[in-house]
């Protein structure tokens, strides 16, 4: 795999990981258990939308086409199931709070270790977009980290535990390394792959929970759909659908 193909199947797998998991917190704008989450999970989605857009963008470079509005929605909205390279973790849909909160914690745990790992890459655009978002990732994180840290110790631990089970069957889903990682690790695009941060992973959520949960890598996952991706693509090209050729 050439360099720039294997640079372009990286970008996607970032991008539309956070573009999925931005529009799966907007899901619960309104319907959180109380008015806090309902505008934290709304402004954090929101920056992970945002996230999703700058990496586009860089995708957009590879191919050559102006970066505009219409050129990113044809890339978040456009593409057949076999061209993303979503995760089965952002892909999953829930209606279950406990289990949208953790998803929450572990994404953006896992986040900010995926920023931290092209912090200094020597791709100059996606170092740059790693500065905003590492800035934005803070707050993320100290919001998971207060919210969890404070339930944990209260009987709500129980859901928070059947969640955990739950968020880590997927895991291996976001941790699998996608086509061509090698050659960027070589290129000095990212200093490691995400598998490698596995153990960390683990350390985090045992602290947090004082257990021995462990953490497994997937393998080609990137290359497969789960079977919640079709409900969740209908459900975030509701509105586009009405009209295809407007321009929103």
């Amino acid at each position: 795999m050439s360099n720039e193909a294997a640079l372009r199947e990286f970008l996607l797998a970032f991008a539309d990981d956070e573009h999925l998991i931005g529009q799966q917190h907007t899901e619960w704008i309104g319907v959180a258990p109380f008015l806090e989450e309902d505008l934290a999970f709304s402004s954090i989605g929101q920056d992970e939308l945002g996230h999703a857009v700058l990496l586009y963008e860089l995708v957009c470079e590879i191919d050559g086409v102006e970066p505009t509005d219409a050129a990113i929605d044809a890339l978040a909205y456009g593409r057949s199931a076999e061209e993303y390279r979503s995760s089965a973790f952002t892909e999953f849909g829930t209606t279950d709070w406990a289990e949208a909160l953790v998803r929450h914690w572990i994404y953006d745990m896992v986040e900010d270790l995926r920023w931290q790992l092209v912090a200094e890459s020597s791709h100059a655009g996606l170092a740059s977009v790693a500065v905003r978002a590492q800035r934005e990732e803070a707050y993320h994180r100290r919001h998971a980290e207060a919210l969890i840290g404070s339930l944990v110790t209260t009987p709500g631990r129980v859901e928070l535990e059947r969640a955990l089970d739950t968020v880590l069957a997927l895991l291996p889903s976001l941790l699998a390394p996608v086509a061509g990682i090698e050659e960027m690790v070589a290129a000095g695009v990212t200093a490691a792959p995400l598998s490698s941060k596995s153990s960390d992973i683990a350390s985090q959520i045992n602290a947090a929970f004082d257990g021995e949960y462990e953490v497994q890598v997937g393998s080609g996952a990137r290359q497969e759909r789960s079977s919640a991706f079709g409900p969740l693509m209908a459900r975030m090209r509701e509105v586009l659908d009405l009209d295809p050729d407007a321009v929103w």
